[in-house]
């Protein structure tokens, strides 16, 4: 039993698993960005600022984004002269506009401090598209601005912060932006993390590139927000360009009408985000160290592992309502625990503790209510056999009982003669014996039905078993007139079994077949051989039954309905325990009845060789 439950409890465990696997990663997404707009981090006010082509500011331009270059270096005048910590521009430099358009531009470029630009990821052949040459030769670093929706949902929760193009590769801008706002040099590379300027950033590999989380602002904390000044406004109003002052500027579209990339966030709702505010947000995820990371993958196993253990030992050590309660704390601390971690910026995951603890509570629960349940089905059983017994107890051993009881009055009462004294004081002995083997056989066939004994293995002459019935029985059928006729039996024909237990049921057959006969009839009795088993046969010429009632006779405390008219009925017990002792010798009953012609008993036994 023990075993088992500790089966079923693995079992568990290896489905939450499973099923966590399979089924899990939208849920643990789901619980990561409630996470998300749950917690309020200690944030600082930003290091960056993002310049904003916005639909006011395409709109102020003449052919829309063809024509971006004149404003962008105009903008560009006016932040450069603020002393900005670094630029980022993510606008396509790629091709040849106007040429006075793109000198100005050029010049802007070289005079902007820190200068990021970003390059175009090609699919067909896998490439690189820089900026043009008297664009990129202003710029301290090229990178890109690719986020990574999930495939499931499409929210950005993560960055990737590299990306190749064969064996060129580009980091991200926001990487970029802080390593030359630091004025940090190279970037040193580790199978966990990148080093820059001191400062070590964490990743997760998918595949070639490497992901870090991005810590998101809270939209609604205005403080702690991004600032956003759009280029028209900027150009109508040269003295925003104060806001520059020392912070990261990051420049890039964020009209809806131009950009492609509408990102959502953990944040949801239906704002949206573009590529450049998303890499604005990772960048000051770099600055603040705000970096979320994954735990190893071996610890929601192992606190699944110990919160199913913990269902399993409270549901069989706790007494009732508190061992549902220590289940429902499991639960409880399956949901907990994941936001605990987010709140220490480690990502948790929280379906597969959540799916075990649940299943394993509700595992060990439904099994302690079976071993519950079971236990009170064998105290029924028990009390059931213990009523069976005493209803046994008056059946069977009424006769034995009415002879002693007589028997002491006849001596007590009257005067008789040694002769008859002596016959009379046997007659007690005798029937005292036959009480107490009937008590022991009864005992002994209530220990085998509960599987408390085994049978004994004695060699059974089958001629002396029959006979030994027939003498017992014969006083009885005398008295009714009846003919107890023993047709030969073979002398070689044995059994192995409990003789006491055989005699007993050999004896039923025989007083039952007397008991339901009229007066002068016959009761056959026969043993004889038939394919390696030996049958013994009890026929008599009784009130018979039909085969309703045939299939009947076996159930404890069932009648016939003529044999409650006759007077004869017992309690249905006899028949019954026959056939336990046959069953628990191998053997078998076979029943052949009619109504008014009799029945035919016989018992189906293995010989012994």
């Amino acid at each position: 039993m023990r075993f088992r439950y500790i089966g079923l409890l693995a079992a568990v465990f290896l489905f939450s698993v499973w099923a966590s696997f399979q089924f899990g990663s939208q849920a643990d997404n789901y619980a990561y960005d409630r996470f998300f707009r749950a917690y309020r981090p200690d944030l600082r006010k930003p290091e960056s600022i993002i310049l904003a082509i916005d639909e006011a500011s395409l709109a102020s331009i003449d052919r829309g984004m063809a024509g971006i270059r004149r404003p962008l270096a105009q903008a560009l005048r006016l932040i450069n002269a603020a002393q900005p910590k670094a630029v980022v521009v993510d606008i396509i430099l790629t091709d040849r506009r106007d040429a006075a358009a793109d000198h100005e531009l050029s010049e802007a470029l070289r005079a902007t401090p820190r200068l990021v630009l970003s390059s175009l990821l090609m699919d067909d052949p896998p490439r690189w598209e820089n900026p043009r040459p008297e664009f990129a030769q202003s710029a301290a670093a090229l990178g890109h601005v690719y986020a990574l929706p999930d495939g499931g949902d499409a929210v950005t929760r993560a960055i990737p912060l590299d990306a190749h193009a064969g064996a060129e590769r580009r980091w991200a801008i926001a990487l970029e932006a802080f390593r030359v706002s630091r004025g940090a040099g190279i970037l040193l590379e580790s199978p966990d993390d990148l080093e820059v300027g001191g400062t070590l950033i964490p990743f997760r590999r998918l595949g070639d590139s490497r992901l870090m989380r991005v810590r998101y602002f809270p939209p609604e904390m205005a403080e702690v927000a991004i600032p956003r000044i759009g280029l028209k406004r900027l150009l109508d109003n040269p003295r925003l360009a104060s806001e520059f002052a020392h912070k990261v500027v990051f420049v890039g579209v964020t009209a809806t009408s131009e950009v492609r990339d509408r990102l959502f966030t953990p944040y949801g709702g239906p704002q949206t985000s573009t590529g450049i505010e998303i890499h604005a947000e990772a960048f000051e995820t770099i600055a603040q160290h705000l970096f979320i990371t994954d735990v190893p993958e071996s610890w929601p196993l192992l606190f699944a592992a110990l919160l199913v253990m913990a269902a399993g030992l409270a549901f069989v050590y706790l007494p009732g309502w508190k061992a549902y309660a220590a289940g429902g704390a499991i639960c409880l601390a399956a949901f907990i625990t994941p936001y605990v971690f987010f709140t220490n910026q480690r990502v948790f995951s929280l379906v597969t503790p959540a799916l075990a603890a649940m299943l394993g509570v509700a595992a060990a629960a439904a099994w302690q209510h079976l071993v519950v349940r079971r236990s009170l089905i064998r105290a029924e059983a028990q009390r059931a056999r213990y009523q069976q017994a005493m209803q046994f107890v008056t059946h069977e051993m009424r006769t034995p009982l009415s002879a002693i009881q007589g028997s002491s009055e006849l001596i007590t009462r009257f005067a008789l003669s040694e002769e008859k004294r002596k016959q009379v004081a046997q007659l007690i002995n005798s029937e005292s014996k036959r009480l107490a083997r009937m008590i022991e056989i009864f005992l002994n066939v209530e220990r085998l039905s509960a599987g408390q004994m085994e049978l004994k293995r004695e060699d059974i002459c089958l001629k002396d078993l029959i006979e030994t019935c027939i003498e017992r029985v014969r006083p009885f059928a005398e008295r009714k007139k009846i003919e107890l006729a023993l047709e030969p039996v073979e002398e070689d024909l044995h059994l192995t079994g409990d003789r006491e237990l055989m005699e007993y049921a050999c004896y039923n057959l025989l007083t039952n077949a007397v008991k339901y006969s009229p007066q002068r009839t016959q009761v056959t009795v026969t043993g004889w051989k038939r394919d390696d088993h030996i049958r013994v046969t009890v026929k008599d010429q009784g009130m018979g039954m039909d085969q309703k009632e045939v299939k009947k006779i076996f159930q404890k405390f069932y009648r016939t309905k003529k044999a409650e008219q006759s007077g004869e009925a017992g309690t249905g017990i006899g028949l019954s325990i026959v056939r336990q002792i046959v069953e628990q010798h191998g053997g078998a009953i076979e029943v052949a009845s009619q109504p008014g012609v009799g029945s035919c008993f016989t018992l189906v036994l293995a010989q012994q060789h």
